[in-house]
């Protein structure tokens, strides 16, 4: 992995803990993501939030067919979730967006968990 990616991945994961630490479990996804993308503006890093990925189906393209959480650095995906359990259909919706930008590297953030590091999930592409 290179080490740029890294960086950003060990920022994303830093700065991951410091929100679930201020905030802890039980909160609204949409209250993690924008303090998560706070947190790693303020970290120096680019973030872009809700950034749509176009999908081609029959030779249609559909603008607005993903919105995927954070994007880091335009290397790594971030998708937060605040669920009881992550599921399969999580893994798969990281993996699609990693395939589809082409991504190295993506972290899956549940923050309903009693400690952040019980939360984070990383894949590679």
């Amino acid at each position: 992995m290179p080490a740029h990616v890294e960086r950003a991945a060990s920022t994303v994961v830093d700065a991951a803990i410091a929100v679930h630490r201020a905030l802890g479990p039980g909160l609204l996804e949409s209250l993690y993501e924008r303090c998560l993308a706070y947190e790693l503006s303020k970290r120096g890093l680019e973030v872009r939030t809700q950034v749509a990925l176009p999908v081609v189906y029959d030779g249609v393209t559909f603008d607005d067919g993903l919105r995927l959480d954070i994007l880091v650095e335009d290397c790594l995906v971030v998708e937060v979730k605040a669920v009881e359990a992550l599921q399969p259909i999580h893994e798969a919706q990281l993996l699609t967006y990693l395939k589809l930008l082409a991504m190295p590297l993506g972290f899956l953030l549940n923050f309903n968990v009693t400690r952040m590091k019980l939360g984070i999930r990383r894949f590679r592409r």
